[in-house]
């Protein structure tokens, strides 16, 4: 449904461009085109070209955006706050209004000398910047902490479901947005300066919040949220200060989760994975090489051991493509065997003989669920009661004590999520740090609004097949 709601929003806009863009004597189509569009833009204002290109640069794109956007509706006689508001917070609704409008006229473009002397403005030229520098501040601070925002893929964890260089809408209002826990930070930086340092001020710390959304977290949904680890020493960052992550939430609070043998089972039921998820495969072929090309066309990655045998990460689909090869004798999944420990993997205690393949099984903790404390349950939730919640937690001769209190069990206050990236082998997650508390929860991936590869020129980069793909 939000999927659809995002649809009928960029129709309404795009649909209010296009009216607009025939009033000032241009072709409609030129309005739909990301880029091209801004370029015309450019041209029926008066603003450089060059102003195109900045649209590319983070955080420079989002002043600029705003910028050429106020010139283009200023162009139409649209010069008051609430108008200039309009066009950036609800451009879905003044666009169309004002393509369909017969009041509104192209009057020229809006910056010039000319269009200036003819429609003089009040206000002195440091006054109409610091205005717009404050106003794309304020809107921008807005849009991105309480409606959406855009985000890129830097890493393969989610591969192939989402490829690095995907740049992708997460939606804040799906789950309900969160009221800023650290609202004293620097605009359009998350925790670091530019320069370096804090780009944050922790005098003021509000107690997490968050406004109604439209849905609750389901399985299987992709999700960004702040990184738990990001809490402990040495960054020990506030909740909302920690690293984005985006992951797959596998199990919700109050289910149980087991993974056998890579296969997850979430209340005893297995889960149908991802069909672009992948994992670690070992190759074997019969001693003629394998043709680099086409691994590369399939975007099939990874390191030869010998002359006959391969480790590549890739998909249930691309393993049996591979396994059909006639050079290939074999293709085996890599599977840790159930009971081989991994100290790397959550709770990192040796009497859970568990890892990435075979965990569990483990109760994701639901607000209100109370926990009995024991050798097999401290392990598991003392993180969440005493960096998540709050408390002390002590394990003294004669039992356990929470906030100095002895205690035999614990109610949980916080609903807590399981996420796990769809590259199964190559992806720090829950496997490896435990549960996501509610308070970490971002926002919603919704959609795909460009894709760009590691080669080629800039429009060889570009995954046009990708380009508005619902992320599911």
């Amino acid at each position: 449904m939000s999927y659809i709601i995002c649809i009928i929003l960029l129709i309404l806009v795009h649909f209010g461009l296009w009216k607009m863009f025939v009033k000032a004597g241009r072709p409609g189509w030129e309005s739909l085109i990301p880029f091209y569009r801004e370029y015309i833009i450019t041209k029926l204002t008066g603003r450089p070209a060059w102003l195109v290109a900045l649209l590319l640069i983070p955080i420079v794109n989002v002043f600029v955006a705003i910028t050429i956007y106020i010139d283009f509706v200023k162009s139409f006689g649209k010069c008051s706050f609430l108008e200039h508001a309009g066009t950036i917070l609800l451009p879905f609704v003044v666009f169309p209004l004002w393509g369909t409008d017969t009041a509104t006229t192209y009057w020229g473009r809006s910056h010039t000398a000319e269009f200036k002397e003819k429609y003089p403005y009040k206000k002195t030229v440091t006054r109409e910047w610091a205005d717009a520098i404050i106003f794309a501040v304020v809107a921008a601070t807005l849009i991105r902490g309480f409606l959406i925002e855009a985000y890129m893929i830097p890493t393969g964890s989610m591969e192939k479901s989402l490829l690095v260089g995907d740049f992708i809408f997460v939606s804040k209002v799906n789950y309900g947005p969160r009221i800023p826990m650290t609202p004293v930070a620097f605009p359009f930086s998350h925790h670091t300066l530019p320069t370096g340092g804090k780009a944050y001020w922790e005098g003021i710390q509000l107690d997490y919040k968050r406004l109604p959304g439209f849905e609750e977290i389901e399985r299987n949904d992709v999700v960004v949220f702040n990184y738990p680890p990001d809490g402990q020493p040495p960054l020990s960052r506030p909740v909302d200060k920690r690293e984005n992550y985006i992951k797959r939430c596998i199990a919700i609070p109050g289910d149980s989760l087991r993974i056998i043998d890579s296969k997850v089972y979430v209340n005893g039921q297995e889960e149908v994975n991802p069909p672009e998820s992948q994992t670690s495969y070992y190759v074997k072929t019969n001693g003629t090489d394998l043709n680099p090309q086409t691994l590369f066309d399939m975007r099939i990655e990874g390191l030869r051991q010998s002359e006959t045998e391969y480790v590549f990460t890739m998909t249930a689909k691309q393993a049996e493509t591979v396994s059909s090869w006639t050079n290939v004798e074999a293709v085996k999944a890599n599977i840790a065997p159930m009971g081989a420990f991994d100290g790397q993997v959550f709770p990192h205690d040796p009497d859970f003989q568990w890892n990435v393949d075979n965990y569990g099984p483990i109760v994701v903790p639901e607000k209100g669920w109370t926990v009995k404390l024991d050798s097999t349950t401290v392990p598991l939730y003392e993180a969440i009661i005493t960096d998540y919640e709050g408390n002390t937690f002590e394990q003294r001769a004669d039992g356990y004590y929470i906030n100095s209190e002895k205690a035999d069990s614990y109610t949980f206050q916080m609903d807590y999520y399981w996420m796990m990236g769809d590259n199964r082998h190559s992806s720090a997650d829950s496997r490896l740090w435990g549960f996501v508390p509610e308070d970490h929860i971002v926002g919603k991936a919704l959609f795909v609004w460009l894709s760009l590869d590691e080669v080629g020129s800039f429009f060889d980069k570009i995954r046009w097949n990708r380009i508005f793909m619902k992320i599911e």
